[in-house]
């Protein structure tokens, strides 16, 4: 296996907990500082991802259950995805990917090209200075991008660029092992109509129930919580 692959996908799971806990609110804080660094374009793009996510998922439902039961429905983070994209990719379109990844609670290998519109090594530089925490985005060179898809640990590849390597991806994603993979393609790079549906959101997170028991025992309450960030 990679070694440089392997210690990447390893941080980042061990950052995805304290990243997912943080909630909506202090998440898109974060993005919201961040956005201040980006051109007048992009910036609105980061609030548009982030309000869409606080819309559509950032409330926790409370659902019917027996006297003393509370049941709470709620979003999370699923891992670690990649992000990728053509050389020819607007910044835009890159930024409302890694804002939906981030925003729903994920960490982020950034894999770009050195001749992409939007360079990775500024991407990380802004979003440290912003208080994102160490290792929810990294980035890796282009070349590695098939060794990085392939891994087993990323539950998913975020796409923004031309049809038939999206269909590649998806080939490459179909024959790997271990869980299946998810592609979240955006194919037109002008209109932006995946990454620009205010549902975008809710193709990076999975949905937690927690179960809250009061009349357990003694009084004490009992927790159940179905859900993972490995759900596919």
């Amino acid at each position: 296996m990679n070694t440089q692959i392997k210690t990447l996908v390893s941080n980042g799971l061990v950052a995805w907990e304290n990243w997912n806990a943080l909630g909506y609110e202090q998440r898109t804080r974060i993005l919201t500082v961040w956005a201040n660094s980006l051109d007048e374009d992009c910036k609105k793009m980061v609030t548009f991802q982030c309000f869409n996510a606080q819309e559509h998922l950032g409330e926790t439902l409370l659902m019917p259950g027996p006297t003393g039961e509370t049941n709470e429905l709620y979003s999370a983070g699923r891992g670690t995805i990649a992000v990728t994209a053509d050389d020819d990719t607007s910044a835009v379109a890159i930024v409302g990917q890694l804002t939906a990844a981030l925003v729903n609670g994920n960490c982020v290998i950034l894999c770009l090209s050195a001749n992409s519109t939007i360079q990775a090594g500024n991407i990380i530089n802004q979003l440290t200075l912003a208080g994102c925490p160490l290792h929810v985005v990294q980035t890796v060179e282009h070349e590695q991008l098939t060794a990085l898809i392939t891994n087993a640990s990323i539950f998913g590849v975020a796409f923004a660029g031309q049809a038939a390597i999206a269909q590649r991806l998806a080939r490459q994603l179909a024959e790997r092992d271990g869980l299946l993979a998810q592609l979240i393609a955006e194919t037109d790079c002008i209109k932006l109509p995946v990454i620009g549906s205010p549902t975008y959101s809710m193709r990076f997170i999975t949905e937690r129930t927690r179960t809250i028991n009061i009349t357990a025992v003694g009084g004490n309450a009992t927790l159940l919580e179905l859900g993972s960030g490995e759900e596919h």
